[in-house]
């Protein structure tokens, strides 16, 4: 059985993004390390991405860092034609390489949460406010939707039933 190693190192930048041409990210800065390890008849690759991405809150609208850090593995083999069978890539051997920059970016859309928010107190105020204030004028008409949007920015001054507690440390074990 024939072993090889080798690592790469890759820095992302906006330009990383802009190349690719893709809607949801367009800016960010990530450290990529990628360990190839052969074995006979397949190629192990190891993703280590860090970094932050750019996004857009959904609250306010403004930009906001989102912190990226995840490790994949991607399993590569050489056949006749490009094809993805289950978790394993095949590569044309006639080609011999691949392109890991589209795998590179689904790890990273991968790990960005589907709710982009900004930590409490750091969203637009201007923006904040008038969100509140449509919420508080649409009355009897809101919605679901609308009563959670309305209850991040509220303060409930009610008092906590202490059960909850006694139940939130439960959580906090796990």
């Amino acid at each position: 059985m024939i072993t090889d190693s080798c690592e790469h190192e890759y820095q992302l930048d906006n330009q990383f993004f802009s190349d690719l041409d893709t809607p949801e990210i367009q800016k960010g800065k990530l450290d990529v390390t990628l360990k190839v390890k052969r074995t006979s008849g397949m190629y192990l690759m190891d993703f280590h991405i860090e970094g932050n991405v750019i996004v857009t809150c959904d609250r306010c609208l403004e930009e906001m860092e989102q912190p990226i850090e995840s490790d994949d593995l991607l399993k590569v083999k050489l056949g006749e034609e490009f094809a993805e069978i289950g978790d394993i890539v095949v590569v044309p051997e006639e080609d011999g390489y691949i392109n890991v920059a589209w795998f590179i970016y689904e790890f990273i859309a991968l790990n960005i949460p589907m709710k982009h928010v900004h930590a409490p107190g750091k969203c637009n105020k201007d923006m904040v406010h008038k969100l509140s204030k449509h919420l508080r004028s649409a009355g009897d008409d809101e919605t679901e939707e609308d009563e959670g949007v309305q209850e991040d920015f509220e303060v409930d001054d009610r008092e906590i039933d202490p059960r909850w507690n006694e139940l939130k440390k439960i959580l906090d074990n796990n």
